[in-house]
């Protein structure tokens, strides 16, 4: 069952975790990429409303909040508020592995219509946002395995998971 306070769908598949060096020279071990805490986050790149691709590796070296969301979905646009406040309190903050917090917003919109009006009407002024307009087929939810939005990765620096699904007063917290 999926919570209530979240929108759902049914469209995800598994996918396979892989090794990597990690580019920090400090870094003495492999860390696997996967979905888990204390493993790589999957580099994601997909297009902004304006077209131009955004990779999520591009913000290495900030503690990023991966975001799935959609302008559809009450229970995300009733975060987007907490999610705006707590980008600007810790948007220039320095942090055990990351200096600065920003947003990878990935909607599940259908419509760019839809998805740039949210964004207008939210206030999300951080400047990663991603779609590839696929709704519940979105190619970034399924291979992040999210099947109930609003749903988040936060990654710290080196893009290692370090929390998901916060919510409310725990993002700010866990920063904090």
């Amino acid at each position: 069952l999926i919570a209530l306070s979240a929108c759902s769908g049914n469209k995800s598949e598994p996918t396979k975790t892989k090794s990597v060096e990690s580019n920090n020279t400090m870094d003495m071990v492999q860390i696997p990429v996967g979905l888990n805490i204390g493993e790589r986050a999957p580099d994601l790149e997909y297009p902004s409303p304006d077209g131009q691709l955004i990779k999520l590796s591009s913000l290495k070296g900030q503690v990023v909040l991966i975001d799935f969301w959609a302008g559809w979905c009450p229970p995300c646009r009733r975060e987007n508020p907490n999610i705006v406040n707590t980008y600007h309190q810790f948007k220039d903050k320095s942090f055990k592995n990351g200096e600065g917090f920003t947003i990878y917003s990935v909607s599940l919109d259908k419509t760019k219509e839809e998805w740039v009006n949210a964004i207008a009407q939210d206030k999300l002024e951080w400047s990663s946002h991603v779609s590839d307009l696929k709704y519940w087929s979105s190619v970034p939810a399924a291979l992040y395995q999210v099947r109930g939005i609003p749903a988040s990765f936060l990654i710290d620096g080196n893009g290692v998971i370090i929390a998901k699904n916060l919510r409310g007063e725990a993002l700010g917290a866990k920063l904090t």
